[in-house]
């Protein structure tokens, strides 16, 4: 088997010839525009994890209204945030976590009485959905929160 050096040398003029196009200022605009493309397009990770971060921290007054059970009708109880975790601000022991687009879960615990939540924080507020035993009752009910 022989190999002809007449298409390695067409080869190797047709990229001389394309080399020669290169403009570099055209290809600083193309790399310029890839750029700006990807960052829009795809934001990287640790971009938005900075930028979320303490998005919700704080102090957060959060009354709790029982809808079913036989517990108290209402409840107020401080939650603090700081970060992506939940915790107490006053008063039993809080345990939770705040997710990237506000999603909230947590849960209360204050002697032998226990109850779990979820729900959203959007800016200064939000709202969920609880359900626990209290004092021995099990009860449910809606909570909302507002950022002190």
């Amino acid at each position: 088997m022989t190999i002809s050096a007449q298409p390695i040398a067409f080869l190797a003029e047709f990229k001389l010839a394309r080399l020669a196009e290169f403009k570099p200022a055209r290809a600083l605009r193309w790399i310029f525009a890839a750029a700006v493309f990807a960052a829009i397009a795809a934001p990287g990770a640790a971009d938005a994890r900075i930028a979320r971060a303490g998005a919700y921290d704080g102090v957060w007054n959060v009354v709790f209204a029982t809808r079913a059970g036989n517990c108290s009708s209402t409840n107020s109880v401080p939650f603090a945030v700081s970060g992506n975790r939940v915790s107490s601000a006053g008063g039993g022991k809080v345990t939770g976590g705040i997710g990237r687009g506000g999603a909230v879960s947590v849960r209360i615990s204050v002697g032998l009485s226990v109850a779990s939540g979820n729900g959203r924080l959007a800016g200064n507020s939000g709202a969920g959905r609880w359900a626990g035993i209290i004092s021995g009752d099990r009860c449910s009910g809606t909570w909302q929160a507002a950022r002190s």
